[in-house]
């Protein structure tokens, strides 16, 4: 009931405060937050500071936070933006993750346009020292019937893409998965396959190959996004001669709508739409599942990991708006729905909603970074809250 009420006062009461879009000068952020709290002298400098072309922002962030795949966590997040001539937003973050469930991650990832937007280079980098719980195969499955995971996994994808005309990219890259010390156990003893599944449950497996990209883009801040749409379709042919284990294809379909519903960018709708599709023979670890996305954000109101199979399919909307005029506090509604293929047939055959709401607390006024801070419910009973740096897509 009391979720209920919650829902009720933010969906209906907030849609009325209208605020309008004010001069960098008079917004905040935490930095100016905490210089108005110890007194501090604010330094000289006005909306020139915005992040115009040629400009750069830099922010360190230690975030303490929980996630239920983590449980309390220690992060400490490096977040370059910059903005060259005549060309989108450029994002580099550096991420170091210490977590209760004796978790240790390290992450780089670069989302980067050269002058003119001529050229477009992406990366994700990532280190993982990960025991994890997972559940299974399909959609039939349940909380309480878990299989605890340890490995460890390197992950190298690297794209490069040259334009071909306003907004669009076309390019090629590689991606190498890697896990490794593979180890599954259910009820303190080892198991050999899960969901009658053998590959890759436990010693190692490899997933190694070349990429083909097509990219659109017309968001001109991608940590922020307030309009625009964004398309992203990779297709990857994974070899053995590379290293793979099986010669398999996956094709990921990654598209995003934003829209200003008030003119002010207070008030954004936006829309996301995650696919995922294999074939051949995968590795259990490398196929599409909740939470495994690039910055492991699918499928809030469920653990990562809950819902795994060869083929997914997943969309999500989220209205966002400012509850302070100086735009340092903002919320959040959202939706989402997801589904996995079952492993029997390959077909999709349940699907299953989330709901949930959250505050934005802004980090940086003039990339317009946030802290997002989330509490979702999904149908399956489960519910939990969502720490991120940067909106959720």
């Amino acid at each position: 009931m009391r979720q209920r009420t919650v829902f009720f006062i933010l969906f209906y009461l907030t849609p009325f405060v209208l605020l309008a879009q004010i001069p960098y000068s008079q917004q905040k952020d935490a930095s100016d937050v905490l210089r108005e709290l110890f007194h501090i002298k604010k330094p000289r400098k006005s909306d020139s500071s915005s992040l115009k072309e040629g400009g750069r922002v830099i922010a360190i962030l230690p975030t303490p936070g929980y996630a239920p795949q983590s449980g309390l966590f220690a992060q400490v997040v490096s977040n370059v933006t910059i903005r060259n001539t005549n060309a989108n937003v450029s994002i580099l973050n550096l991420v170091a993750t210490f977590t209760e469930f004796r978790q240790s991650i390290f992450q780089y990832t670069t989302s980067y346009f050269t002058k003119d937007n001529r050229f477009y280079f992406s990366n994700d980098w990532r280190w993982m020292d990960y025991p994890q719980a997972t559940y299974g195969l399909g959609m039939n499955t349940t909380r309480q019937n878990k299989t605890e995971m340890n490995f460890r996994y390197l992950r190298l994808y690297q794209t490069l893409m040259r334009s071909i005309g306003k907004n669009r990219y076309i390019g090629i890259g590689y991606q190498y998965d890697y896990h490794w010390h593979i180890e599954s156990y259910a009820q303190g003893t080892r198991v050999e396959e899960i969901s009658g599944y053998k590959m890759g449950v436990n010693g190692k497996s490899v997933s190694s190959g070349p990429t083909i990209a097509f990219l659109y883009d017309s968001r001109t801040n991608a940590m922020s996004a307030t309009q625009g749409l964004y398309t992203n379709v990779v297709f990857r042919q994974n070899l053995k001669s590379l290293g793979s284990n099986t010669n398999y294809q996956s094709l990921l379909v990654d598209a995003r709508k934003y829209f200003d519903l008030a003119g002010n960018t207070n008030h954004i709708l936006a829309l996301w739409s995650y696919n995922m599709f294999t074939h051949g023979n995968v590795p259990y670890l490398d196929m599409p599942s909740t939470g495994w996305d690039t910055n492991v954000n699918m499928g809030r109101g469920f653990i990562q990991g809950r819902f795994r199979g060869k083929n997914l399919m997943y969309l999500e909307a989220e209205y966002r708006f400012t509850l302070t005029r100086s735009h340092f506090i903002g919320g959040v509604l959202f939706s989402n729905i997801q589904t996995v293929s079952e492993i029997t047939d390959n077909r999709f055959r349940k699907a299953i909603p989330a709901i949930g709401t959250g505050l934005r607390i802004r980090i940086n006024k003039f990339s317009k970074a946030n802290l997002a801070i989330d509490f979702a419910v999904g149908r399956d009973g489960s519910r939990n809250i969502y720490f991120n740096f940067g909106e959720v897509f």
